[in-house]
């Protein structure tokens, strides 16, 4: 077999741990698959004396993660600290400027700054794999860089968050409300303490603007992502998508447009018989639109250790293998610089459900404002009051303009004399 790949690991939570674990546990296949063994040298963590039940037998520590970026015995840098910025960022600018090889889970760092990081891995002559980044352990990336490179892909789109995704489904199989859930979710480990970026829309919106710039060929920009999350939805809007026929989801969308290629992260009303629909718990799934390939579905768990840490694995393999390619599929002065679209010009379906003060002729008013704004409703459901004593209203608006229907809510919403939660869910029929 040919020469020892040498690897450093920063980071030696879940993900990094496992990692080592792996290299360990299966070193035997890796090599036969890698053709020369991958061994890992040194790694870097806040703290020496935890207790990770790992064998570190052999293995240097260092307290500095950096100094992992000019050792003379390091072939490859797995970068697994997380945080856009900061040691993480440093970690892979210095490892690739040392002419060393960088293998990243770290999907916000490369959100903010991957166009960027992409330019030093060319200018270095060196890889930069993020297979990890995206979707755990669904070889998402390599499917759209490798296997679907002579096709036009249109639309790319999924599930893209696993807490997300899991808060949605036992809140549809037990009618429970989302702060109930999401505690659950909490205590179960699927979150952390602050779940603000998996509920609001943040982590998939990461992963969306990766997978984006690699399908259509742009560059990374992950402000140019519409994000809504889910802490509006409620167990009474579960329980109206079942009476209308939907389940909800949390999906980012990568689509073309006439304005460009459009970024998405909202939730959305699905069919109950799509197979997106039937997506449920932490799993994630991937759905590409390609004009030779046709429409392809990408399934599996999108994080936790197992599944992060094979992703991270054949990423070393691969460069063990000597395989590399452009970090976005195409050399980065190939990639356009798209602009972001305009969100109030999309035209769909909706699900409405609003609260407002019962007072004499209050429905007529609803009627007429959406009118007014080209706006026609097809389903309409007027429920008991609420714990507030007001009148719930729950109606499926025919295809609209959003910034028609926007603005007829804004005046709805003026009907009341405080401020009551409006949720506003598109309908996609996939």
């Amino acid at each position: 077999m040919s020469k020892t790949l040498r690897v450093a690991i920063a980071g030696l939570g879940t993900v990094g741990a496992e990692t080592v674990r792996l290299l360990a546990k299966r070193s035997r296949i890796i090599a036969s698959h890698a053709g020369r063994p991958v061994m890992v040298v040194a790694v870097s963590a806040n703290s020496k004396n935890k207790n990770r039940g790992l064998d570190l037998t052999g293995i240097d520590w260092t307290d500095d993660p950096l100094t992992l970026a000019i050792r003379d015995d390091v072939d490859v840098v797995c970068e697994l600290i997380g945080g856009s910025d900061g040691v993480a960022k440093n970690l892979v600018e210095a490892a690739m400027a040392s002419g060393k090889s960088v293998v990243t889970a770290n999907k916000a760092m490369l959100a903010h700054h991957g166009t960027e990081l992409a330019s030093k891995a060319e200018n270095a002559g060196v890889v930069l794999a993020y297979e990890a980044a995206v979707a755990g352990g669904i070889p998402i990336v390599r499917t759209i860089r490798d296997g679907l490179v002579i096709n036009e892909l249109s639309r790319v789109y999924g599930i893209l968050n696993g807490t997300s995704n899991y808060i949605l489904t036992a809140m549809h199989e037990t009618g429970r409300d989302f702060n109930e859930v999401l505690a659950e979710a909490q205590e179960l480990g699927y979150t952390e303490a602050d779940p603000s970026c998996d509920v609001d829309g943040i982590d998939a919106a990461y992963k969306l603007s990766l997978l984006s710039a690699l399908a259509f060929g742009h560059t990374v920009d992950f402000k140019a992502v519409h994000i809504e999350g889910i802490r509006s939805i409620s167990a009474v809007d579960i329980a109206y998508a079942k009476k209308f026929g939907y389940r909800i989801k949390l999906l980012g969308f990568a689509e073309k447009t006439n304005d460009g290629i459009r970024q998405r992260v909202h939730p959305c009303m699905v069919p109950k018989d799509t197979l997106i629909a039937k997506v449920e718990g932490v799993f994630n799934a991937v759905i590409a639109d390609a004009d030779s390939a046709g429409t392809t579905l990408h399934y599996g768990r999108g994080a936790g250790a197992d599944p992060t840490a094979s992703a991270v694995i054949s990423d070393i393999v691969d460069i063990a293998l000597g395989r590399g390619a452009p970090v976005f599929g195409l050399p980065v002065d190939k990639l356009f610089a798209n602009q972001k679209t305009r969100q109030e010009l999309v035209r769909c379906r909706y699900y409405v459900r609003i609260a407002l003060i019962d007072r004499p002729g209050v429905l007529a008013h609803v009627r007429t404002v959406m009118r007014n704004q080209d706006v026609s409703m097809d389903l309409f459901i007027h429920n008991d009051h609420n714990q507030h004593e007001k009148m719930l209203l729950a109606f499926i608006i025919h295809e609209a303009e959003e910034n028609s229907l926007r603005k007829a809510m804004d005046e709805i919403i003026n009907l009341n004399d405080d401020e009551d939660l409006t949720v506003i869910i598109r309908i996609v029929d996939l």
